[in-house]
């Protein structure tokens, strides 16, 4: 209950400022190699480990990138790689962290109200200007290809 005394909002203020820094000691913590500990112990079997790791992902981030121009889930199939990297390597757990930041601040903005109504109407206005040209095609030309038009 809020009696109007600012002590309880200090209160709860620190308390979620000492929950993010739990948080983020506790994410720091999780950042490096998630090998099995007989792997890590040696030496030559991590670093034959993080090969094939990296040589895995990096099979995975190609696929990726061949499906952007290629149907297929390209965006999907390259952070799939980068979480793959990030089972072993703290540049992409970073790169990987920064995106989903980032992916969360895209949909928390998309799913703002001015935002989705701007794009509602933006899209409106561009199938409202294409069906006007479609329209005038087929009036035209009737429902003939462009290659197959004779008299042009």
């Amino acid at each position: 209950m809020n009696t109007g005394s600012d002590h309880e909002t200090n209160e709860s203020a620190e308390s979620v400022e000492s929950a993010e820094a739990a948080g983020s000691r506790a994410a720091e913590a999780l950042l490096g190699s998630r090998a099995p500990a007989f792997i890590k112990a040696r030496r030559s079997l991590h670093l034959s480990w993080q090969v094939g790791v990296f040589v895995v992902g990096l099979a995975v981030v190609v696929a990726g990138v061949i499906m952007l121009p290629l149907p297929g889930p390209g965006w999907l199939v390259i952070f799939g790689g980068m979480a793959i990297w990030a089972t072993e390597f703290v540049w992409a757990q970073l790169v990987l962290r920064w995106t989903k930041h980032k992916v969360s601040e895209a949909a928390r903005k998309a799913l703002d109200p001015k935002v989705r109504r701007r794009n509602i109407i933006l899209t409106s206005v561009g199938l409202a200007i294409a069906g006007v040209l479609i329209g005038f095609y087929a009036w035209k030309y009737g429902f003939a290809m462009p290659w197959n038009i004779k008299d042009q």
